[in-house]
């Protein structure tokens, strides 16, 4: 490992841990291992590699087993995991995803996302699914008047679009992630897409970008109604969307996509090609994909719950539960860690997002501090890149979001690329940025593309 993030130099990247547990597994006895993930309507993944054949090697195999498994689940989504080679990790796996498991949110969270109950398999060669993939288009409608609301965590940006130009684009701060009443989140929607409907002679379309999971335009989990009671939530924010819809017009066509898709889109939209990773660095890390179709593949992609750092003595994301998780890494959080572990004193009345600000506002003035925390998120990602290029098939890696905003985003892209050319030089793609204001607002104005306008 050549480069090492100067204020987080326990770091274990996933990507050399898992090299380095395959090559020492080629050098015994070994067997292979299939791990398949199954969603809704069958679709599922597989992904198949050698563990050790002795059992006094559990241990190791267990671990390992654990961080793929988790890896894929939060990639593709899903409610069922088939385990076919070995009986030990699927018993391991098995007990993780009980009630009192290690894996226990990703259990409830992954039944409440698809309505079905959690389920490990042990499979034989006859009862081990056969792949089963699919494609949905998605985007890429730029007539007529648009609406494109992205909700972030920390701000909410809209865009007013008319025929694929930029008329009106806006950010307003907001604070959903601690506000209990839905009125508050619905009032703010509907305030910003007002907005957006007053620089247009009409609205066509309107596009939603927005962390969590959607179906048919429904919210059904999203940390920015973390505060929300359930009933609330089953009451007034499951439709909230859909509602704010008809509030502005009758039968205006919307489309609701996770805004890691959103990004993605605003990925390919912005280079003109597909195969693109699009990842979001704000309030969490958002990511999406789109395959070499030009769509979408059906998978959840919330990275921010995938594992990039196998360092068991790693920060744990408060939310989940687990350590070394994207979201400690690639987003406001691991700028306030890098700074706090730096031995900056943050003021304990700042929100996150303004924490950060604080820290853009030093690397404005030339702070060496901060300079070195972009350095280390570059760093992360330069290292965590090749380990998602094991799962999804790359010719394009974009940055958006706000920890990428001014010079501290062209520090991350910089070393990136730089551990990219020379720790992976067997991978092509490097990391790009849009311009400034397309880091900022660039997934507003690709949900605006999202829905086809009424005929």
């Amino acid at each position: 490992m050549k480069y090492i993030p100067q204020l987080d130099k326990n770091f274990k990247p996933m990507v050399l841990e898992f090299r380095k547990y395959s090559e020492a597994v080629s050098k015994t006895d070994n067997k292979p291992l299939k791990i398949c993930v199954e969603r809704n309507d069958g679709y599922n993944y597989i992904f198949s590699y050698n563990i050790f054949a002795c059992p006094c090697k559990a241990e190791e195999n267990n671990r390992m087993a654990e961080r793929i498994a988790k890896t894929i689940l939060w990639l593709v989504g899903g409610y069922k995991i088939y385990v076919l080679g070995d009986e030990g990790v699927y018993n391991y796996l098995k007990d993780a995803y009980t009630n009192e498991g290690l894996r226990s949110f990703d259990k409830n969270f992954m039944e409440r996302v698809y309505e079905n109950k959690f389920e490990v398999v042990l499979c034989d060669e006859k009862t081990f699914p056969e792949e089963k993939k699919c494609s949905l288009s998605v985007g890429g409608h730029l007539d007529g008047c648009r609406i494109g609301f992205d909700a972030g965590g920390s701000d909410r940006k809209v865009s007013a679009v008319i025929d694929g130009e930029v008329v009106y684009s806006e950010e307003v701060v907001w604070f959903p992630k601690i506000n209990p009443d839905p009125d508050y989140h619905y009032n703010e929607i509907l305030t910003a897409m007002k907005t957006a409907a007053s620089k247009m002679p009409r609205v066509d379309a309107i596009g939603v970008s927005s962390a969590g999971v959607y179906v048919n335009n429904k919210i059904m989990v999203a940390s920015l109604f973390l505060k929300v009671s359930d009933d609330d939530f089953e009451k007034k924010v499951k439709n909230m969307y859909i509602d704010v819809a008809k509030e502005m017009g009758e039968n205006i066509p919307l489309e609701v996509a996770n805004d890691g898709d959103v990004t993605a889109l605003a990925g390919a939209i912005d280079l003109n090609d597909n195969c693109v990773l699009g990842i979001a660095m704000g309030t969490s890390e958002a990511v999406g994909y789109i395959n070499d179709k030009g769509g979408l593949n059906g998978w959840l992609s919330e990275l921010a719950f995938v594992p990039v750092d196998y360092d068991k003595d790693s920060m744990v994301d408060e939310w989940s539960g687990d350590y070394g998780c994207g979201v400690k890494y690639f987003s406001q959080d691991s700028v306030i860690k890098l700074a706090e572990y730096g031995g900056f004193k943050f003021d304990e009345n700042l929100s996150p997002a303004e924490k950060l600000k604080v820290i853009q506002g030093l690397m404005k003035e030339g702070s060496p501090l901060a300079r070195q925390i972009y350095e280390d998120i570059g760093t992360y990602l330069g290292y965590t890149l090749p380990y998602y290029a094991m799962f999804y098939d790359i010719k394009h890696i974009l940055l958006l979001g706000r920890v990428t905003s001014g010079e501290g985003g062209n520090i991350v892209m910089d070393r990136a690329n730089k551990v990219l050319a020379e720790e992976f030089p067997e991978y092509s793609f490097r990391v790009e940025m849009p311009d400034e204001k397309n880091r900022r607002v660039g997934q507003s104005i690709a949900a605006a593309s999202l829905a086809a306008s009424r005929k």
